[in-house]
């Protein structure tokens, strides 16, 4: 028998580290019971959301994530270090399992999951790594009522200008009132 691995498995795993290495965030799923057709809808739409749903061997994904944690943290590529939840991802590699990867928006692809999820009934969220840490299927379903980072940025622009505006509002006010006593005097004079 042969122990060495095919150029197929390596590709697979290279890959793989390629996908943890881009990920800001990471859900294992059980798909089982997912039709073909239903598992190429959910890509589809994940792509759209700049997510991907991997389905991989266990044993590639372990040596995948045994790999990636030994690759340095980086903030600025937005990279996870996934050195401290590497046994814990590990424990849940049993049975058919999925990989649902987020690349930019982390929030986006774990919401079109979830209404996926509520549809189907499937897959089934075992564990995920998110923000630097480990999540469970619960923090999943949190995740996924948050609204969108677009409707985030949108909400903290309109809070940050309120406080602008009701400045400018009563700076005005003041300026209004010295014009128009200083009309008053200037009436009163002529």
């Amino acid at each position: 028998m042969n122990d060495m691995p095919s150029q197929k498995k390596i590709d697979q795993v290279k890959n793989l580290i390629e996908k943890l290495g881009r990920a800001k965030a990471l859900f294992l799923a059980d798909y089982r019971g997912l039709t073909h057709q239903q598992l190429e809808t959910l890509k589809k739409s994940l792509k759209k959301a700049q997510g991907e749903f991997v389905v991989a061997k266990n044993t590639l994904l372990k040596i995948a994530l045994k790999e990636a944690s030994k690759e340095p943290f980086d903030q600025t590529q937005g990279r996870r270090s996934f050195k401290d939840a590497n046994e814990k991802l590990e424990e849940e590699l049993k049975n058919p399992t999925a990989t649902l990867f987020a690349y930019e928006d982390e929030i986006a692809p774990i919401k079109v999951l979830s209404d996926f999820i509520k549809i189907h009934q499937l897959p089934k969220i075992k564990i995920g790594f998110f923000s630097g840490k480990i999540a469970t299927g619960d923090d999943f379903m949190k995740l996924a009522a948050l609204p969108s980072r677009d409707v985030l940025h949108a909400t903290l622009a309109v809070r940050l200008k309120g406080p602008i505006y009701g400045l400018h509002n009563a700076m005005r006010w003041n300026l209004v009132r010295l014009v128009v006593a200083l009309n008053n005097v200037k009436e009163k004079r002529r």
